[in-house]
């Protein structure tokens, strides 16, 4: 694991933004920055920017690096289930991917009843609903529970500010959001990639809970994997020696992914309706860790931070110029 000297030592140079002028069809979203390539191509940076809430709150030391070469690592496991836009990675922060005609639903699996967010199961189930996404759940389950069987859950997509919002298969077809053959399809590839996570994830000590993905369509209109995939950005993971003898005491897991930083807000504000205080450095340092310590126990290699000395903008700035002349 990485020295937390090391990481605070970073907290000034984190890489807040990747505006690049001289890159073409800039857009910003919450933690990436994509340039789209006149021959088709894709630029996606990954920023040390971080979300909840679907709010930007804080930069943390090394995650878009980390988010990067996690994803490399599961793009490239999964690569035989389905295809995905990933060309090259020319920086530790960077995916150059194929341009895809973005899907407009988010497909989110899981296998537990947990989540803090909106669109999360737990908080509609504490409030008492019990018909969620088109599906029934029983009475008497509490937080963290394993549900009897993985299920889909899939939600609109927002833009940086709004809310993504539940919506249920028949509605996704009803509305013309997808063909039910495109449905079908994005069900059984998310299953199917949920799973290879699972057992990964499994032979590594850790419980993959859920996680989400994201679908386009190439020229060819072959449904392709974008985005990100099984991230701590995208995903929850628990440490599984540990996770039924907390789960009985009615403890929290002990998790590696952005529910740390979402459990730590909400216990001091309601992020929906009041301001969200500001986050301190030794909690982005504990951010920092858990998220290098995600890659390290998935991939089984030990993570390297960039070198001292040249800002990470720069660095990325070199990296492209070369990789496109």
């Amino acid at each position: 694991m990485l020295d937390p000297s090391i990481i605070r030592a970073a907290i000034p140079n984190v890489l807040e933004e990747a505006h690049f002028p001289g890159l073409p069809n800039h857009y910003q979203g919450k933690v990436r920055e994509n340039y789209d390539l006149p021959d088709g191509r894709r630029i996606l940076i990954a920023t040390d920017r971080q979300s909840a809430f679907d709010k930007v709150l804080a930069a943390v030391p090394f995650k878009g690096q980390v988010l990067t070469q996690t994803a490399r690592f599961w793009f490239e496991a999964t690569a035989d289930i389905c295809p995905n836009h990933v060309l090259d990675y020319p920086d530790p922060n960077v995916v150059i991917g194929r341009r895809l005609t973005m899907l407009p639903v988010e497909m989110v699996v899981r296998d537990y009843l947990t989540g803090s967010t909106e669109t999360s199961i737990w908080p509609m189930y504490k409030a008492g609903k019990r018909h969620l996404y088109g599906i029934d759940f029983p009475d008497g389950l509490v937080k963290n529970d394993q549900l009897p069987g993985t299920i889909l859950t899939p939600t609109t997509k927002a833009d940086i500010g709004g809310h993504d919002a539940p919506i249920t298969p028949a509605e996704i077809v009803a509305k013309g959001l997808l063909t039910q053959g495109q449905w079908d399809e994005m069900a059984r590839l998310s299953l199917a990639l949920f799973a290879r996570g699972r057992e990964i994830a499994g032979r590594h000590g850790l419980i993959l809970v859920d996680t989400k993905f994201e679908f386009g369509i190439d020229e060819a209109g072959t449904i392709t994997l974008a985005d990100e995939i099984l991230t701590p950005d995208s995903s929850r993971y628990w440490k599984a020696d540990s996770f039924a003898a907390r789960h009985a005491k009615g403890e929290e897991p002990e998790s590696l992914d952005k529910e740390f930083l979402r459990l730590w807000i909400a216990a001091r504000c309601d992020p929906y309706t009041q301001p969200i205080p500001d986050i301190p450095d030794d909690t982005l340092v504990e951010f920092s860790q858990k998220y290098i310590s995600l890659f390290e126990t998935v991939t089984g290699r030990t993570f390297e931070p960039p070198p001292v000395g040249e800002p990470v903008k720069e660095r990325i700035g070199r990296n492209l110029a070369a990789f496109l002349r």
